[in-house]
């Protein structure tokens, strides 16, 4: 796992059963999982499995060819919204990694820059998947002048 800030962390492999149970243990409060249910290897009991370890949960499939503004609008409202810390997965951690670096960016102030080189330096793997680097990037750099222009 990599570990953002107190509030957020990042899986880098579906999660199973008995991690479920020790991010409860460690004190994870919610699990947000992007994966889609078609991918391999998607855990079909994940929300039935979290909750029966206290642990708050949401599902918002995050298909990587497919990433819009709207979509990552509504995982960054569900990040606000959940108990932190929040433990985030997708298959590899580029998907969460991606969407909790905006997080981060949009609640620090941070430059796309900025938030791309913590990506690399928490070994994040955005450079294995340059469209979800670029929308990163693009993300950030488009609502952090909406931000500072309001």
């Amino acid at each position: 796992m990599i570990q953002l800030n107190e509030s957020l962390s990042v899986a880098t492999t579906q999660l199973s059963p008995n991690q479920l149970k020790q991010a409860a243990q460690a004190g994870y409060q919610s699990v947000l999982n992007l994966r889609s249910p078609n991918e391999p290897g998607f855990l079909e009991n994940e929300q039935q499995l979290v909750e029966s370890v206290g642990l708050q949960y949401a599902h918002i499939p995050v298909n990587p060819a497919q990433i819009t503004d709207s979509l990552t609008d509504q995982v960054l409202v569900t990040i606000g919204q959940l108990k932190k810390p929040i433990l985030i997965h997708c298959k590899s951690g580029v998907r969460s990694g991606a969407m909790a670096l905006i997080f981060m960016a949009q609640n620090e102030g941070l430059t796309a820059d900025r938030a791309l080189s913590i990506s690399k330096e928490l070994g994040i793997g955005l450079d294995a998947q340059p469209q979800i680097k670029q929308f990163v990037h693009h993300y950030i750099d488009v609502h952090r002048q909406a931000y500072t222009a309001a």
